[in-house]
C-alpha cells in the first residue's frame, strides 16, 4: 500500500509502474491456478476490482508480458519460484463486454462483433504465418469484414484459440470480463431472447467445445441462469457472493481499509468509513468494503455515494418502481433498517424478474445492494421447502442511494408532491386534493407496467407513494403501512416523534361499481372502515388524543382521485 491514490485505473501495469496506491490481490492468481477448474465464472458487484484483477491475470500469464516479472516483484505471487517461472508463458485472449450498453439487438450485436474484430486485429501477425492455411486466412478475412455472419461471430474465439495454439505451440487462457453487461441492457430494452440465442452459441463454442483452451475466467455481476446461457457448459465452476472461494480477492477487507486509513493519517475516520462503506459479505468473509468508495474517500476525504452513483441503477429502479405492493412493503422495512427474510436463487432468470419477487431480491443480493446476514440451514428446512435468507441493506451508502431513488420517482411532480405533504401536515383538505390530482395524473404511468393484474395500478401507486413519504418525512415522523391496529390492518399510519403534533391515518380504496356510485362514496367507505376497524387504537395506546388523529380516505378510479376526511378533522 504505497503511492498516491489514482482513481479509475484498470490496467495492472499502469498502476504498478505509476507506483499508485494498490492493495495486493495477486494471491488470487495462485488460488485460481491451483483450483484446477476448467472455466471459472466469478460474480461480484460492479466496481469491486474485477477488471483490474483480470488485467493482473492477463499480464501475469501472457506471452506479451514475458520477462515482466518486475510488475510482480514484492507482491505475494512472487514469493514462490514455481509461479515466477509461469509468468509470461501463455498466449492469452482477453476481452470485455463492459462497454456494450446498447438499446437494441442490432447495435449490441455490432458492438460484440467489433470486440471480436479488434482481437483479430491485435493478433493479425498469425494470419500470414506458416501455421495457417488458406481456409484459416479466409475465415480471418470474414471476421475482419464489415458484415460478419452469426456463424462466424460465434466461432471467432474458438478459431482464434486454434490459431494462437498452433502459432505458439501452447493452449490459450481466455478471459472474458463483464460478460453479463449486454444481457442486463437486453432485459431492460426488450431484446433478451435474441441476445441469449447469440451469446449461448458464442459461449458454448468458446468455453465448452474448445480443445485449445487451457483455462478460462468469466466475470460479471450476476449469474445468469444455466438454462438461459450456460445450458451446455457442464465444465463451469461458478463462484458467487455466497461462495467461499476468492472471498478476499475482490473488495477490501477491514484490516486492509483500516491500515490504509492509518497510513493516510486519518485513522480517526474508521468508524464512519465502516458505517458508509462496509457491509459486503462474500461466503463466510464478513466486513468486505466497497473499494471504489474507499479509494474515492481516501482521495477526497469526503463521504459520498461514490459507488452508488457510478451507474444509473436503471434496472434496480425499474424493478422496484414497477413492482407490486409486497416488494414495496419489503423495501419500506429495509429503508427503516429492518431485515427481510425470504428465499433467493443465485441463478438470475431475467425473463422472470417482472413477476417473481424472489428473482428481484436475488438480483439485489448479486448486485451488492443487499447483504446476507444469515440463512436457514438446509438440513433444518422442512421437506419440499427452500431455505430463507435474512437480508438487509448493505450499508449507509446503499441506504442513501435508495432514498434518492425513491425521491427521484416523484421528480416530475416535485412541487405538487411537496405541496401535498405540506397541505396534509397543515390539514388543508382542499389543497391536498389539488396536489394529489396533479401527482396521480403524472406519476401513475411510472408505477403501472400493465404486467400486473387488472386494476392494481392504484395499489402500485399507493405503495410507491408510501415509500416517498417514508423518505421525506423520516426526520419528524414514523411512517408505516399495512400493520395491524384495532381489528384490522390500516393502509398508512404517520406518527410524529413529537407527541404534541398530529398523527395521521390514510386509507386507500378503489371505486367498486357494485358498492359505490361515486368517488365520494368510496372515500366515505374508507373513512367508515378506519372507524369500524379502530385503526387509531395503536396511536391512542401511545397517548395520542382522539382529536390529534387525522383520518383521510383516498378514493381512486383510474387516475382520478378524491380525498375526504372526518367532518371534525379539519
Amino acid at each position: 500500500m504505497t503511492g498516491n491514490v489514482a482513481i479509475g485505473i484498470q490496467s495492472f501495469s499502469k498502476l504498478i509502474e505509476g507506483n499508485y496506491f494498490y492493495i495486493d490481490k495477486t494471491s488470487f492468481i495462485k488460488e485460481w491456478w491451483e483450483s484446477g477448474d476448467d472455466v471459472t465464472l466469478i460474480t461480484r458487484p460492479r466496481r469491486f476490482g474485477k477488471t483490474l484483477n483480470m488485467s493482473m491475470v492477463e499480464q501475469f500469464f501472457s506471452i506479451e508480458y514475458a520477462n515482466r516479472g518486475d510488475l510482480f516483484e514484492g507482491l505475494s505471487i512472487w514469493e514462490e519460484e514455481k509461479y515466477r517461472v509461469l509468468q509470461g508463458t501463455y498466449p492469452v485472449i482477453s476481452l470485455s463486454f463492459a462497454s456494450i450498453k446498447e438499446t437494441d439487438y442490432t447495435a449490441t450485436r455490432e458492438k460484440i462483433c467489433q470486440v471480436l474484430t479488434n482481437l483479430y486485429v491485435k493478433h493479425s501477425y498469425v494470419r500470414d504465418s506458416d501455421v495457417l492455411i488458406d481456409a484459416d486466412r479466409a475465415f480471418i478475412d470474414r471476421i475482419l469484414s464489415e458484415n460478419m455472419r452469426d456463424s462466424d461471430a460465434t466461432m471467432a474465439l474458438y478459431q482464434l484459440s486454434d490459431y494462437l495454439t498452433r502459432y505458439y505451440g501452447k493452449k490459450v487462457i481466455i478471459l472474458l470480463d463483464e460478460y453479463d453487461t449486454p444481457m442486463q441492457e437486453a432485459y431492460i430494452h426488450g431484446f433478451w431472447e435474441e441476445l441469449v440465442a447469440f451469446t449461448r452459441s458464442l459461449f458454448n463454442a468458446t468455453f465448452k467445445t474448445n480443445p485449445n483452451m487451457a483455462r478460462g475466467i468469466m466475470t460479471g455481476i450476476t449469474r445468469v441462469s444455466k438454462e438461459s446461457v450456460f445450458s451446455d457448459l457442464n465444465n463451469l465452476k461458478v463462484v458467487t457472493t455466497t461462495s467461499n472461494e476468492y472471498a478476499t480477492s475482490f473488495g477490501f477487507t477491514e484490516e486492509e481499509v483500516f491500515a490504509a486509513l492509518d497510513e493516510c493519517g486519518i485513522g480517526e475516520e474508521k468508524k464512519e468509513v465502516k458505517r458508509w462503506y462496509d457491509g459486503f459479505v462474500f461466503g463466510k468473509q464478513r466486513d468486505i468494503y466497497n473499494p471504489w468508495s474507499v479509494l474515492n474517500f481516501l482521495d477526497t476525504g469526503e463521504y459520498a455515494t461514490y459507488w452508488a452513483n457510478t451507474s444509473s441503477n436503471s434496472l434496480i429502479s425499474k424493478l422496484i418502481q414497477e413492482s407490486g405492493g409486497e416488494i414495496k412493503q419489503s423495501m419500506e422495512l429495509l429503508l427503516k433498517g429492518e431485515n427481510l427474510l425470504c428465499p433467493i436463487d443465485e441463478q438470475i432468470v431475467y425473463n422472470q424478474l417482472d413477476n417473481d419477487e424472489e428473482a428481484i431480491w436475488s438480483l439485489l443480493v448479486a448486485s451488492g445492494y443487499l447483504k446476507i446476514l444469515d440463512y436457514e440451514r438446509l438440513e433444518k428446512v422442512g421437506r419440499g421447502k427452500r431455505p430463507r435468507y435474512e437480508l438487509a441493506l448493505t450499508n449507509g451508502e446503499v441506504t442513501y442511494m435508495f432514498e434518492e431513488m425513491v425521491t427521484g420517482w416523484f421528480a416530475p411532480t416535485k412541487p405538487s408532491y411537496h405541496g401535498f405533504l405540506k397541505s396534509m401536515l397543515a390539514n388543508d383538505l382542499k389543497s391536498m386534493n389539488k396536489y394529489m390530482r396533479n401527482i396521480t395524473m403524472q406519476t401513475f404511468s411510472y408505477f403501472d407496467t400493465g404486467k400486473g393484474k387488472i386494476g392494481d395500478e392504484p395499489e402500485r401507486f399507493y405503495h410507491g407513494f408510501v415509500l416517498g413519504m417514508l423518505v421525506d418525512l423520516s426526520e419528524d415522523y414514523v411512517v408505516t403501512s399495512n400493520r395491524e391496529s384495532g381489528y384490522g390492518r390500516y393502509d398508512v399510519m404517520i406518527e410524529p416523534f413529537d407527541k404534541k403534533r398530529d398523527a395521521y391515518i390514510l386509507e386507500f380504496k378503489v371505486l367498486d361499481p357494485e358498492d359505490e356510485k361515486t368517488l365520494s362514496d368510496t372515500a366515505q367507505a374508507a373513512l367508515v372502515q378506519i372507524e369500524e376497524k379502530q385503526y387509531d387504537a395503536n396511536l391512542m395506546a401511545k397517548g395520542f388524543a382522539k382529536e390529534q388523529i387525522r383520518k383521510y380516505g383516498f378514493a381512486f378510479e383510474g387516475k382520478n382521485v378524491l380525498i375526504s376526511c372526518e367532518k371534525n378533522a379539519v
